[in-house]
């Protein structure tokens, strides 16, 4: 694999990401989910051209920008039924249920096998729900992100040669007509029958 084009990968990872943390609101013990066809990435069908150095660039790119204490989950492919590498630590916090597998290049994926390899105690989990996520490749990540999501746009479309989506979230707007979704403090409110009170 020409260095060139991995620090190709990694510059627009950087500049993608960079733009991204910018209009989002991630926050310690968060998780955000890595959806990501290295195949995709070299302009190949996905599932059938997995490559290592491809996905190791990707990891250490995001390990290296995303905030302190955000949790990476890197999803696998069908194979695996989507299944999230994560550190073992990360799973029992969040109290979700770790599955026996491991990941192979063609079982998983390029971008799996590096974050075991890159992970202290890497363990797979079957569910996340995350808070943010992205999906180099066209991975379908949206199944492990919250609902509600919400597309963020940068000015970074495609890396290498694959389609890049980036997702947010935000919890549920409820209620009917009355509903107002910006608390207002009554205790702070001037009464109109009696203003100077």
């Amino acid at each position: 694999m020409q260095e060139e084009f991995l620090n190709q990968i990694a510059d627009q990872l950087k500049q993608g990401m960079t733009e991204f943390l910018a209009q989002t609101d991630l926050k310690k013990n968060d998780i955000f989910v890595l959806g990501c066809s290295t195949s995709e990435i070299q302009g190949k069908k996905i599932g059938k051209y997995s490559n290592l150095d491809v996905g190791r660039t990707v990891i250490k790119t995001l390990t290296e920008i995303l905030p302190s204490g955000v949790q990476l989950a890197v999803q696998g492919c069908e194979h695996l039924n989507r299944a999230l590498a994560m550190e073992r630590q990360v799973a029992e916090d969040h109290g979700l249920e770790i599955v026996s597998v491991c990941p192979s290049l063609h079982a998983g994926g390029a971008a799996q096998v590096a974050a075991f390899e890159t992970f202290k105690d890497p363990v797979e989990v079957e569910h996340v729900t995350a808070k943010a996520g992205i999906d180099i490749g066209d991975t379908a990540i949206g199944m492990h992100v919250k609902f509600v999501q919400i597309p963020v746009r940068t000015s970074i479309k495609e890396i290498g040669s694959a389609h890049v989506t980036y997702l947010s979230s935000r919890p549920k707007l409820i209620g009917g007509e009355r509903a107002i979704y910006k608390f207002e403090n009554l205790n702070q409110q001037v009464d109109p029958l009696n203003p100077l009170a």
